[in-house]
This record gives structure tokens, C-alpha cells and sequence, in this order.
């Protein structure tokens, strides 16, 4: 990271420096930050956070013990030790980012949408790394905590910095995106999630729709045109601002698209289209038709970065399957699961029903568990997702959770289960069973359908 003095990050915080000297002010630089007291970093700040289950001031000596030379926090503590006091660490640690992130001249890139943000910053990652430096969200970190611990890693070797910003209420990408001020950004689709808080879909639209405010003078701006509010979001760009448009087919006004799509059970190839040429046969090892189009958003991108045809296509080669995100598991010669527990909206449920159904001469088993906030419209989603998988081309549906019971003693879709045990034993009977066979699990994160990947991966694996 960049260096920070003590009389700076004082200053960027708004904080009252407190058992500090004149020594300690001008030799002391801060080059790591940590909000973990466990972690061992030399030369560290520490900063504590305070949430509903949690207060890090208990730990202060820990991070003391670490490695820490100065303390971020809410209120002083009795220890002979430099801190420094804010009035709320969380919005101190936001105004440390976005310093960091002006000092370096870095391309820095906004990843925001319903669905597939890590899959896109993933490739995009990829493809920007044939190049040169780049810095990317570890996992799914796109909250505003997660947002700034990556910031606090910039430092001027970096030339880009690839960015995942998640929401689920109102004004998060609005504060996040203050803080990252992109250069590009992309809104990859809007679906129906996180309804409890946005309502609607128009509500989902206003949130996604923030990050443009922020957009730098002559940035860049990528649209979906499969999914999208462009009537409303458009109202937010200038005449320096650029705008891409990308489509997994071939639309008016498309910047970038895809031809001759051929789908596998591991990998998708296809050619695709864009201003600056043509790549033939791009091969991704990743499965599913909707990653294409996570493919297109992430390529649009990369363009408007500066990369060029050849870092595009070995960038895309080189992109690997996410864990929880239809990630694929080879049990046996033409037995596969493919775990897709890490969440679920309507969008990505509806992506992950089409990719088994397209699985030819496979027997094909959906399990799926409960979506989540849905709001109070939730049972009504649950039942156009039932409707959805009637009408494709599925051999079995097993189903566990209480709004899918709901809907399932109205309109039978599947087998009901009381327990992912049950669900274990059916499955690991059916795969020794069946020569050819694909699964695939997906639920909300709060459903933990991950246990069920776990012990199939643990019967036949182990």
C-alpha cells in the first residue's frame, strides 16, 4: 500500500491524535491496514470496528501484539499507545480508501448488477493481468468494508483495479462509489433481489443506477442490453462520457456480441464481436450460456482500459470456474455436480434451470432451496419459478424450504423434502444408478445447500 504518516491519516480521518509525540508523528508511516487483531502485520494500523454482534475494541492488545503501531477508534482506551479517535471508524476507514485511491494513477473499474458481478470481475481480472498489474476484490468482498480493505492494497505498481460493488439497501453503492470515483463501470442486469429493502424492480434499478453519479468526466459506461433501465440510467451520462453496449445476440446499437455459440457440460465456445475485431473460437472453461455474456461485459470493459485483442482472448483461456458459482464437480466418468449454492435470485435461478435443461443425454436432477429476500411478493416468485421448471426439460426436481412447500402443495413440480439428508440419500442413489447424469444445486445462502454438495463430494470423492 502507499505509505501514510501519522499527521496524515489524523487529518484524512478528521481525528483527535491522542498518546502520540513529535517523534512518533514525523517518523512513524503507516504500510499495512488491519481490521483483524489476529493477523501479524509489521508497521500496521488497527482499526476497530463496532457492529451488532461485535466490538474490536475488546482487542485492541491483540492487535498491539500484531504488529500495530497506531489505533483507529471510536474512543480512547486507557493503554500508553498512539490512537487515534473518530467518530465512526467504518466512514473513517471510507475516507482512508478514497485518499489512497486519488494518490495513484490506476484505471479503476465499478462492477455492479443483480447477478454474476464475481464472475465478470473474475475475467475481467483475467483479461487485465495479461497486461500488466491488476488489482481485483478477493472473493466477494464488495461491501464498503470489503471495498476499502481492497483500496488499502493499491500501490503505484498497479495500473488497474478491478472493483465488485454489491448492495442490498439503499445508499450502499452510492457510499462505495464515492469512494472508488471509477473510471469504468458496468451495471451487468437488474433482476428481482433483495427485495425486503428495494421494493421493486425499480427500486433494484435506482440502487444499480448510483454508481453512474461517480463515473469520472470522461469514463465509460457498459450497459446490458438483454437487461437493463437504460431510459432512466442514460439521464446520468455527459457528452465526454462514453457508453458500450453488449448483448449475448447481435442488437441495434450493440457494441459487443457473440456468434456460434456452442455449449459443453464444462466449457462454452463461441466468437465474438467487438469495435476493435473479431475473435474467432474464444474458448471458456467455464460453464453455462449466461457466462458469455459475463464474458461480453467483462471484454467491453477491458477496452475501454486499453486492452488489447490478444490480452482479451488467453485472459478469457485463462478464467476458472468460481466455487458456489455452477462450479463443476466430476464425480465419475459422466456423473457431474454442479455446485451453484453460493446464492440465488430469479435471474440466476432462471440461468442455472436453462443450463441443466441444455445437458444432452444427461439425466438431469435440479435441487433447489428457498430464495430470499424477496420481499412480500416472495411466494408469487417461488411460483414463476415452478412454472419455469414444469416447461424445461428437467427428469427430477428435489425441493427443500417453507416457501417452496408453499408452493409445491399447489403446484406439483417435484419431490418435497424435509431434510437435506433425505436429499443426500435420494441423490447418491440415483448417481450410482444412472450412467449419465447431471445435478445441480442451488439455493440462498441461508439455505446452506452447500452441505449437500459437501457430502456427495465426501461419498464419492473421499
Amino acid at each position: 500500500m502507499i505509505p501514510i504518516s501519522i499527521i496524515q491519516l489524523t487529518n484524512i480521518t478528521n481525528g483527535i491524535l491522542y498518546e502520540s509525540n513529535k517523534k512518533t508523528e514525523k517518523d512513524l508511516f503507516i504500510e499495512n491496514i488491519s481490521i483483524d487483531s489476529r493477523k501479524k502485520q509489521k508497521n500496521s494500523l488497527f482499526i476497530a470496528l463496532k457492529g451488532n454482534k461485535y466490538d474490536s475494541h475488546f482487542f485492541v492488545k491483540d492487535a498491539i501484539k500484531s504488529g500495530a503501531i497506531i489505533l483507529l477508534l471510536n474512543q480512547k482506551i486507557n493503554v500508553k499507545f498512539p490512537q487515534i479517535i473518530v467518530k465512526d471508524t467504518r466512514l473513517a476507514m471510507g475516507k482512508i480508501a478514497n485518499w489512497i485511491r486519488k494518490k495513484c494513477n490506476a484505471k479503476i473499474i465499478g462492477i455492479t448488477g443483480s447477478a454474476g458481478k464475481t464472475s465478470v470481475k473474475e475475467i475481467t481480472a483475467s483479461i487485465l493481468s495479461q497486461s500488466n498489474s491488476t488489482l481485483y476484490t478477493y472473493k466477494n468482498n464488495n461491501n464498503n468494508i470489503g471495498v476499502a480493505l481492497t483500496l488499502f492494497q493499491l500501490s503505484t505498481k498497479n495500473k488497474y483495479v478491478v472493483i465488485e460493488v454489491g448492495s442490498n439497501t439503499f445508499g450502499e453503492i452510492e457510499y462505495i462509489s464515492k469512494i472508488i470515483n471509477p473510471d469504468s463501470i458496468l451495471i451487468n442486469n437488474i433482476f428481482h433481489a433483495h427485495l425486503d429493502k428495494f421494493k421493486s424492480i425499480k427500486g433494484v434499478s435506482k440502487e444499480k443506477g448510483e454508481i453512474l453519479s461517480y463515473l469520472s468526466k470522461k469514463g465509460t459506461g457498459i450497459f446490458n442490453l438483454d437487461s437493463h433501465d437504460l431510459k432512466n440510467w442514460k439521464s446520468k451520462f455527459t457528452d465526454k462520457q462514453n457508453i458500450f453496449y453488449f448483448s449475448l445476440f447481435k442488437k441495434k446499437n450493440c457494441h459487443f456480441y457473440a456468434k456460434n455459440i456452442k455449449t459443453n457440460i464444462n466449457n462454452v465456445q463461441f466468437d465474438m464481436h467487438t469495435p476493435i475485431g473479431i475473435l474467432d473460437k474464444v474458448l471458456l472453461n467455464i460453464p453455462g450460456i449466461h457466462n458469455v455474456s459475463n464474458v461480453l461485459a467483462a471484454t467491453a470493459i477491458s477496452i475501454s482500459v486499453g486492452a488489447n485483442l490478444n490480452h482479451i482472448y488467453n485472459g478469457i483461456l485463462n478464467s476458472k470456474p468460481i466455487k458456489g458459482r455452477l462450479y463443476p464437480i466430476i464425480l465419475k466418468k459422466n456423473k457431474f455436480v454442479f455446485d451453484d449454492t453460493y446464492n440465488s435470485n430469479i435471474g440466476s435461478m432462471i440461468s442455472a434451470i436453462n443450463f441443466l435443461s441444455s445437458q444432452l443425454n444427461m439425466y438431469k436432477v435440479l435441487v433447489i432451496g428457498d430464495t430470499y429476500e424477496l420481499g412480500k411478493k416472495s411466494i408469487i416468485f417461488h411460483k414463476i419459478i415452478a412454472n419455469y421448471v414444469i416447461k424445461s426439460n428437467l427428469d427430477e426436481v428435489f425441493i427443500i424450504g417453507d416457501k417452496y412447500k408453499i408452493v409445491n402443495n399447489k403446484i406439483i413440480f417435484g419431490k418435497f423434502f424435509k431434510s437435506k439428508n433425505q436429499i443426500i440419500k435420494q441423490l447418491i442413489q440415483i448417481i450410482n444408478k444412472k450412467e449419465k447424469i447431471s445435478i445441480l444445486i442451488k439455493g440462498s445462502r441461508k439455505m446452506r445447500m452447500e452441505k449437500i454438495v459437501k457430502k456427495i463430494k465426501e461419498h464419492f470423492l473421499c
